[in-house]
């Protein structure tokens, strides 16, 4: 951004010099404003001092449009993509990697200290080091005219030739399609064996089929697995329970160490995939059963480590109750929003957060993976 913009056409009156502090959980700048006002800016980094004007304003909060770049923050770089920040896949290609890697970690340290109430706090966010050209799946939308993806926060279509994050077969994918004189919507994959359905991924030498149950990240999910195995510690002789089991993946990953292994989902169509993942790896200890977490009757079976890895509105209360009733020695708790996971935390009576670290699954974007071992105290 330049920052010479002219800014004529806003009065003094209506600009307010504001000095970036910090992120939100979507990837704007925050900033305090001479009132005391939290004021949440597009496009901002840490450090940047910023002339801006007002687009909303509430009581005790309002966001802000930059205006003029007064100066600029060590952390500021310039945006490496034609699309950004229009196309709205993308929330930090203005800032440097390590600077992303940073916010994240807070954002996820804020929230188990704030909310969770801990004072146990994630010591790593790990990575990849691999910043683009990872997301395994996509969505294109067509307007008839043109294929590309949403602008944001509206269901314009912004055509574009290559996305920075897709893996080389999708963008080359994209570059197929065809207008149709109709809107219109496909769903793409790329996997171990190329691009189409059903498809196959490997992890660690294990083999699974993928559906909408897999993670988009390849590369950063086996990070994620790892790090959720060497939290759970099973030995042969254990019992591991997996709530929200999708396709299997997390739950053969991690429970082949077990003795047993019982994965709980509540679609049908994954849970069959969970069992041909099990077969296809050659595991006969593993089963899957189809049900809502929070109703499952465990009918006796009481689990030495629970693995819960929720959508993003977290835990409902009936899970919580079913993982108490459950009483495992050990919880590995992973989550796509630390304020949900941090919010479980506290309501998870008689468990403690022994260790948390944080995982870069969606580089350049303001979300952030998190793994968790709670122990019973």
């Amino acid at each position: 951004m330049d920052k010479r913009l002219n800014v004529s056409a806003c009065s003094s009156a209506q600009l307010h010099t504001v000095t970036i502090t910090g992120y939100d959980s979507g990837g704007e700048g925050v900033a305090r404003m001479d009132d005391g006002k939290v004021v949440f800016v597009r496009g901002a980094a840490r450090g940047d001092v910023l002339r801006i004007k007002l687009t909303k304003e509430l009581p005790r909060s309002a966001r802000g449009e930059i205006v003029q770049l007064m100066t600029p923050s060590a952390h500021r770089i310039e945006p490496d993509c034609p699309y950004y920040p229009g196309c709205g896949g993308c929330d930090f290609r203005h800032i440097s990697y390590s600077e992303e890697l940073e916010a994240k970690l807070l954002r996820v340290n804020d929230a188990l200290s704030r909310i969770g109430g801990s004072i146990v706090c994630a010591d790593e966010i790990l990575s990849t080091g691999q910043i683009d050209g990872y997301r395994n799946k996509a969505v294109f939308h067509s307007n008839g005219a043109r294929w590309g993806f949403y602008k944001a926060g509206s269901h314009d279509v912004i055509a574009i030739k290559r996305c920075a994050l897709l893996k080389g077969d999708l963008n080359f994918a994209l570059g197929g399609l065809c207008a149709s004189g109709e809107k219109a919507e496909i769903t793409l994959r790329s996997g171990h064996d190329g691009i189409g359905a059903p498809l196959t991924e490997v992890l660690d030498g294990l083999t699974f089929r993928v559906s909408g149950f897999f993670q988009v990240n390849t590369d950063a999910a086996l990070l994620l697995f790892q790090k959720a195995r060497e939290y759970a510690a099973l030995s042969a002789d254990e019992t591991l329970v997996d709530l929200y089991c999708g396709v299997g993946s997390m739950a053969i990953f991690v429970g082949r160490d077990a003795g047993r292994v019982l994965g709980i989902e509540q679609n049908s169509a994954a849970i069959k995939a969970a069992h041909e993942n099990a077969r296809r790896n050659g595991f006969t200890h593993i089963d899957f059963v189809s049900a809502d977490a929070a109703k499952w009757d465990a009918g006796g079976i009481a689990p030495d480590c629970v693995i819960v890895d929720p959508p993003r509105s977290g835990l409902s209360k009936g899970a919580i109750s079913k993982i108490l009733e459950l009483s495992p020695k050990r919880l590995v708790y992973v989550s796509c929003d630390p304020a949900t996971l941090s919010r479980d935390i506290r309501r998870l009576e008689g468990y403690v957060l022994k260790k948390a670290c944080a995982v870069d699954m969606f580089p350049r974007t303001a979300n952030v993976e998190s793994c968790c071992l709670l122990v019973r105290g």
